[in-house]
């Protein structure tokens, strides 16, 4: 008796679809993603795609909550000193989104109902509270966060500026005669500036830790 025929195409997936979306995106930004379109790539028919995701927002909902999930907020469960926490959620959210910049506006929405994204910012506020912060001051420092990474992950400063010199003539721009070569020490430059950024927030803030002795008067 002859066994059962395997399928051509690999079944569809939930994993399936919301790989092929982050691939989509990645590769063509977020105007490129439509379920006519995603469907095309995964070699299924339109209709397909609702057995498994009602609208292309659910899609878009998932594949956010799979680049999220990927944040460690481990130091903040651990217990730990709430500087290595900021420290550690910041890095690790940087290289998250930066690994997939064209979804960071539509994370910039906030977290909805996403489960990763929650738990994230579950992780965050919790253990600043658990660390001393008031709720309210916990909530601005967690939102301060997110901005300064979205913001670091979204685009690029050191290419913002082209590799021809002849684009920064002196008498317009005194200032400018080395713009050009930034593009190429883009790495070091923008890693640097997120760092630099990242380190002088957390010196700030623990001016403003309510743990703080006091200076004597």
């Amino acid at each position: 008796m002859c066994g059962m025929a395997r399928p051509r195409k690999p079944l569809l997936s939930r994993e399936r679809i919301v790989t092929t979306a982050l691939a989509l995106i990645d590769a063509e930004g977020l105007p490129a993603l439509s379920t006519r379109r995603l469907a095309s790539e995964l070699g299924v028919s339109g209709p397909s795609l609702y057995n498994h995701f009602t609208t292309k927002d659910e899609i878009l909902d998932a594949v956010a909550d799979t680049v999220i999930a990927k944040v460690d907020v481990s130091t903040f469960a651990a217990g730990g000193d709430w500087r290595a926490g900021l420290l550690d959620w910041a890095r690790s959210y940087r290289a998250a989104l930066a690994a997939h910049p064209h979804i960071v506006p539509f994370l910039a929405q906030g977290p909805g109902r996403r489960p990763a994204g929650l738990k994230m910012a579950d992780a965050a506020f919790g253990g600043m509270v658990d660390a001393g912060w008031p709720p309210g001051t916990a909530t601005r420092v967690c939102a301060m966060v997110r901005y300064f990474v979205a913001g670091s992950a979204l685009g690029s400063f050191a290419l913002g500026f082209v590799d021809d010199p002849s684009a920064y003539d002196p008498a317009d721009y005194p200032h400018l005669g080395r713009a050009h070569l930034l593009a190429e020490h883009q790495r070091r430059v923008d890693e640097g500036a997120f760092e630099a950024g990242l380190l002088a927030l957390i010196d700030g803030l623990a001016l403003h830790h309510p743990g703080l002795t006091p200076p004597p008067g």
